[in-house]
């Protein structure tokens, strides 16, 4: 049996509004009690709450009529590739339309900008900007590299089985249109740029930037999921590659130590290698410095790879 001087049950496993306190009958006088702390102007938790960020994130878009939550806080909801160094961030970020005041709360990252209706979602009651848009806030501050890849994570084409979604997040003439919307949005440079360094079919973050090492190397812009057989739909696949070269580069990341995924990437390469097929297997430590030891790999093995005879006898260009 709850005692009277308990608080309800949903406030206090979270932090909750001011509104919401009054809502369920408690007073101002039981949130100055000590297992209440005050968070801010119209915000309080448990004393004894561990920080989660989404719960933190719903409880400061309860408190703030017309805002959403952005940038950072915003990828991390939504799970979207983020570089190391902000993988597990704990910023806090709201955006406010210009029509309303500035956000003024400590710890709080606050955005005045201008988004359209349909740049924000909401998702179960908080309003949160939608996953084009945030990579595009992001562009202010994410490095090129890291903003294709988040980019080619938006317009990959998802794996219906494992993901139980059809249509990618967005495409190129998507994102193109959010960008151009936004002509003198801080970052939009950048954007363009990265804009035109991405491509559908990288489905991983070193996948994308090995491809960019790659091109800063002069390397030829490989295929992305090349199939050994193109016509065929359950054809085996490869990462990336050059096919008038017969050169299948294969990234393996770590969940490509199970033991099922070994027996079914060995499967997936000798059938590659059984078509005549060279097969470069590449690592984490492939992708140190910068991705030079993949690209050193990959140059030695073009040196010496097989070429298909219409680009050897020149009637076709041998990309």
């Amino acid at each position: 049996m709850q005692k009277r001087t308990d608080l309800p049950a949903h406030l206090a496993v979270a932090p909750f509004t001011l509104e919401s306190a009054r809502a369920s009958g408690v007073t101002r006088a039981r949130l100055r009690r000590k297992d209440v702390a005050h968070v801010g102007r119209g915000l309080y938790r448990p004393s004894d709450w561990n920080f989660e960020l989404e719960a933190a994130a719903r409880a400061l878009s309860a408190a703030s009529p017309g805002a959403w939550i952005s940038h950072v806080t915003a990828a991390r909801l939504h799970c979207q590739l983020l570089p190391p160094w902000l993988a597990d961030s704990t910023e806090l970020h709201l955006s406010k339309p210009r029509a309303l005041p500035s956000v003024r709360r400590n710890g709080v990252i606050g955005h005045t900008v201008v988004a359209l209706e349909d740049e924000i979602e909401s998702i179960d009651g908080l309003r949160v900007s939608t996953r084009s848009r945030t990579w595009l806030d992001l562009a202010r501050r994410l490095p090129v590299g890291d903003l294709v890849c988040m980019g080619d994570q938006l317009i990959r084409v998802p794996r219906v089985a494992f993901e139980g979604r059809t249509r990618p997040y967005d495409t190129l003439d998507g994102l193109r249109t959010l960008v151009g919307r936004h002509p003198n949005l801080q970052g939009v440079v950048r954007a363009r740029e990265a804009l035109h360094l991405m491509r559908v079919g990288a489905d991983s973050a070193p996948e994308s930037l090995l491809r960019l090492a790659m091109a800063d190397a002069g390397l030829p812009e490989p295929e992305l999921q090349l199939a050994l057989r193109p016509t065929d739909a359950v054809s085996p696949t490869a990462d990336l590659g050059y096919r008038h070269r017969r050169l299948a580069i294969q990234y393996d990341g770590e969940h490509h130590l199970l033991d099922a995924q070994i027996f079914s990437d060995r499967r997936r390469d000798k059938a590659f290698e059984s078509a005549g097929w060279t097969v470069l297997i590449l690592g984490k430590d492939d992708l140190a410095d910068g991705c030079r030891p993949a690209v050193s790999k990959i140059k030695r093995l073009l040196r010496t790879a097989w070429l298909d005879h219409p680009q050897a006898s020149g009637f076709a260009d041998a990309g």
